[in-house]
């Protein structure tokens, strides 16, 4: 099953890209593949982690991985002729998540189930 995501849209750049899962949700009810297809039909694929760590290796992305990107991005264009009010404050909750997802994996460690779906 397949299904279009449309959250992005709201200029004539994003309203141009299509971004489609591509897959069934896993065992912990998340998506891992994803297309997204420009108006020149060029298709570029995201896959998301897909397992345990510990029992099948790395074989995609994280969130942290994708965030540290986006995080970059916002500080580049803050330091250049495109600062502005919106992206400090788009700075500021995406250095919140990548705090949040860092606790979670550091407590994880802790109780010794990171890499495996024990909770």
């Amino acid at each position: 099953m397949t299904f279009e995501l449309t959250d992005h849209k709201i200029n004539p750049a994003n309203d141009q890209l299509t971004i489609t899962v591509v897959d069934e949700p896993g065992a912990g009810g998340a998506n891992h593949h994803y297309e997204i297809t420009s108006p020149n039909m060029e298709t570029h694929i995201l896959n998301f982690q897909n397992g345990p760590i510990g029992e099948v290796g790395v074989n995609g992305i994280t969130h942290e991985a994708l965030i540290a990107i986006l995080l970059h991005r916002l500080q580049a264009f803050q330091a250049g002729p495109y600062a502005c009010a919106e992206n400090h404050y788009a700075l500021i909750h995406l250095e919140s998540v990548q705090t949040w997802l860092h606790e979670r994996t550091l407590a994880r460690i802790s109780r010794g189930v990171e890499g495996t779906h024990q909770l």
